[in-house]
């Protein structure tokens, strides 16, 4: 059993995809048996402390192309190159793990999975270049004619590609994103203080992770903030955009960049409680991560959070300024009822844990290849 995968993001992105698709495939090694292989192609080795977050196995191989030039790895990935590497290497079925699928791999007679993350770029254009959302909307309606079997990784993403991608019910899979082992560990209180230090972290603070961009919607929590007591701050660990130009100065917000996995892990335990404004997501993993690391969740309506956080975190309109800062102040640390919140929110997340994922993806994989 050889299973293919569209490994560039698992060596080029430090969040977001790249942590989905390493998650996945160190799942799926840990709950397969030994006749399991996975064949992880990317153009280049890319960077090396990504790579190394895949658990090495004898059931791994990394395949790159022969090419040197970039271009032309570029185009390997997404055409007849590496479907002659994967016929070559006997691989049965190939996983796209970002939307996306090389051309032509339907008539070589390999069977295909994709992954579909989102679709702002159909139900938000104005955040991208229309140039872009133009041609991630050519990919994504292409994707799925070609697929033999889409993973969407919510229910809203689900109702999305058949709203939006005319694609039946009984070709889609609700498949969850599973979090990192790292997040449910406590850690001692010397590492937490490190961190706090490095950092220069307040005592109290709200925390907010995930790219600084309009879409997120970070300037609800900051507003918010005027309406919290004076000692509890917001940090946000995320790349920055030009949208942060637009908020005020304030020393109670604090800005993080370049935050290790270990020092994530570390904020989540210090922090009091989560929020997350985004406008649009296609599910939101950091939820996951801050509810295993014990805290409670204020975010926004509209989209899929409800759907990871669960019912008994608080959700508020993305543009309701003062039904934010009620929600936040009946979680902070002393509120009534908070330690059953977080006690629940935990119970629910299991759901979202690692093997039951991959025996999920195995099981979808099995049923295409008629192996079970």
């Amino acid at each position: 059993m050889i299973i293919g995968f569209d490994a560039k993001r698992l060596v080029r992105n430090s969040t977001g995809l790249g942590n989905y698709g390493r998650t996945l495939v160190n799942d799926l090694v840990a709950a397969s048996s030994d006749d399991w292989h996975f064949r992880l192609y990317a153009p280049d080795e890319g960077r090396s402390d990504l790579r190394a977050k895949v658990t090495p196995s004898p059931k791994i191989e990394w395949a790159y192309p022969e090419a040197s030039l970039s271009l032309q790895r570029s185009l390997w990935r997404i055409g007849k190159g590496i479907i002659r590497d994967m016929q070559r290497d006997g691989v049965r079925l190939f996983h796209g793990l970002t939307g996306e699928l090389p051309r032509g791999l339907k008539a070589s007679g390999i069977k295909s999975v994709v992954t579909i993350h989102d679709l702002i770029f159909l139900r938000h254009p104005e955040y991208y270049h229309w140039l872009d959302a133009k041609i991630y909307a050519w990919k994504f309606r292409y994707t799925c004619r070609e697929a033999d079997r889409i993973i969407a990784i919510s229910e809203r993403t689900k109702q999305d590609v058949m709203e939006l991608g005319g694609v039946p019910e009984e070709k889609i899979e609700v498949v969850y994103q599973s979090c990192a082992p790292k997040f449910k560990a406590l850690l001692q209180e010397e590492v937490l203080q490190q961190v706090r230090q490095k950092y220069r972290l307040p005592q109290r603070f709200l925390l907010s992770v995930g790219t600084i961009e309009r879409r997120k919607n970070l300037m609800l929590a900051v507003k918010a903030l005027d309406l919290l007591p004076a000692d509890v701050h917001l940090v946000a660990v995320g790349r920055q955009t030009d949208y942060v130009k637009e908020f005020p100065k304030n020393s109670r917000i604090h800005f993080l960049n370049g935050v290790s996995d270990e020092e994530l892990a570390a904020l989540y335990q210090l922090a009091e409680v989560f929020v997350y404004p985004s406008r649009y997501e296609g599910f939101g993993i950091p939820i996951i991560e801050a509810i295993h690391s014990g805290l409670p969740v204020v975010a926004c309506t509209g989209s899929c959070l409800e759907e990871a956080g669960g019912p008994d975190n608080l959700y508020v309109g993305p543009d309701a300024v003062e039904d934010f800062s009620n929600a936040v102040r009946q979680v902070l640390a002393g509120a009534e009822g908070r330690d059953e919140r977080i006690r629940r929110s935990r119970a629910y997340v299991r759901r979202f844990e690692g093997h039951d994922v991959a025996g999920q993806m195995m099981h979808i994989y099995q049923d295409l290849l008629g192996s079970r």
